[in-house]
């Protein structure tokens, strides 16, 4: 490494995500230091961006001597492992006060041990999710930091200068303590793969059920997104109904596609600890299950084969509907991931302000919609709601679209349509807004077989056990 100035912050890891960041570091003016393990890849990015200026650094030794101090240091490396192995060359290394940023797609709880880990340091460790793929990276993605709140005061000038901007500001926060930061990251995620999943069944009654064709689906996807809809993930579905097949003369592209979905675990990691926290997710959890069953597509064709339900159009609902019935369902996703962050920040301590995490999702993340400003303002009134659902201006956008969305989804019920996220959203309202419901007669049957005992409805608080009588027949 040449003699240079010394650099505001190193990019470990230089990927596309990792090289990408490192350009819009550069790019909004911060001196980077460039680190890779195989070392020609760092000399190759510095070469294809001259405009950069970026210094590479070979060894760990020329990484702390080129950062200025406290250093700064991100890591763009595969969760798991490969971080533990950064952390153990960089610990001898470290001094008071350099902060290490794993910005990788950590479990939270893995970033809890590594937290503790540095505990016993001079050094601090950051947790921190960056959403909005690899252009958001080069353009400004969001992201979302924990751990300590110096380490946030340290971080914070160089992440502001390169987070994507909203009318909210710049799109990134300090999310709480310890691992909050991962994980916000895993429920946006989870947020994610429920909102994908009611989009696809919403393109799929559009398609299947009302006959409509591709260019008719874009153009109603495009309106969609000129109004209450208006998200980056509904504007690019409308690109994706438009694009045709390089291989197949007038056919699109989505047609050519297995419908086999892939996912690298967030999604799980989000159902699986919603059960720990006792917080319903129905949609997301459905979404989840969604990609497992696309995954054994043998089994679905030798299944459909096999038991050959019949299929029929949808009678009774118009592609307005469908919108309306889309849009009841994604404030239904947001609302179960919103009441898994205040779970979790209440359980673990993390201290999270859910009008920053809303605020900083306006824009840069892969979730970014126009009803996340509504979300900010929510949760920034006083009271503030126990749900987002409760939020007066959400309470009213859901009962108005209540008759279309039971409409879609008992004409696709009726008419063998799959629609998993649409229907466990619906029916995660009803259960809400059910005042009495079923598990009276649960916790009879617990009692009848286990003792497990009840409370009465008179005399609430109080255990009670009956020697059930046996009637027979």
């Amino acid at each position: 490494m040449t003699s240079a100035p010394l650099c505001d912050i190193c990019v470990v890891g230089l990927g596309v995500m990792g090289a990408n960041l490192a350009r819009n570091f550069a790019r909004n003016g911060l001196r980077v230091l460039a680190y890779n393990r195989s070392p020609q890849v760092a000399h190759d990015l510095a070469a294809e961006h001259p405009e950069a200026k970026f210094t590479v650094a070979t060894t760990w030794e020329e990484v702390v001597a080129g950062l200025e101090r406290p250093r700064r240091i991100l890591l763009m490396v595969p969760a798991g492992g490969p971080v533990d192995a950064v952390l153990d060359a960089l610990d001898p290394l470290l001094e008071e006060g350099d902060v290490v940023i794993d910005a990788g797609n950590s479990l939270f709880t893995e970033t809890d041990a590594r937290i503790a880990r540095a505990a016993g340091r001079p050094w601090n460790f950051v947790g921190m999710g960056v959403s909005g793929g690899a252009q958001g990276a080069l353009e400004g993605p969001s992201m979302m930091p924990g751990g300590e709140p110096q380490a946030w005061e340290r971080l914070r000038p160089v992440l502001e200068a390169v987070a994507a901007k909203s009318e909210f500001g710049p799109c990134v926060t300090y999310c709480g303590r310890g691992s909050a930061g991962h994980f916000v990251k895993m429920v946006h995620n989870g947020i994610e793969y429920g909102d994908m999943q009611l989009i696809a069944e919403s393109a799929t009654l559009l398609r299947a059920g009302l006959g409509l064709d591709g260019a008719a689906v874009a153009d109603t996807f495009g309106a969609w997104n000129r109004g209450d809809l208006d998200s980056y993930l509904i504007e690019i579905t409308a690109d994706i109904f438009r694009t045709p097949d390089p291989d197949v003369e007038s056919g699109l592209l989505v047609d050519a596609i297995l419908d086999r979905a892939g996912q690298k675990g967030t999604g799980r990691w989000t159902v699986k600890d919603s059960l720990d926290l006792g917080v319903a997710i129905p949609t997301i959890a459905s979404a989840v299950d969604a990609r497992v069953m696309s995954a054994g597509r043998d089994l679905r064709v030798a299944a459909q084969e096999r038991l050959a339900p019949s299929r029929a159009t949808l009678t009774g609902v118009t592609p307005e509907d469908i919108g309306q019935a889309l849009f009841a369902s994604k404030i239904a996703s947001y609302t179960q991931g919103f009441a898994m962050l205040a779970a979790a920040s209440a359980e673990r301590d993390y201290g999270t302000d859910l009008a920053e995490i809303a605020r900083i999702w306006t824009d840069g993340c892969i979730i970014r919609a126009r009803f996340l400003g509504q979300i900010v303002e929510a949760f920034r009134s006083e009271p503030q709601p126990q749900l987002l659902v409760l939020a007066p201006d959400f309470a009213a956008a859901v009962l108005e679209r209540l008759p279309a969305w039971r409409r879609v989804v008992a004409a696709a019920v009726t008419a063998g349509l799959p629609v998993p996220g649409l229907s466990a959203s619906l029916a995660w309202f009803d259960t809400l807004t059910t005042a009495r419901g079923s598990a009276n007669v649960i916790q009879a049957q617990r009692d009848y077989f286990g003792s497990h005992t009840y409370e009465r409805v008179d005399r609430p608080g109080e255990k009670f056990h009956t020697e059930w009588p046996r009637f027979g027949g």
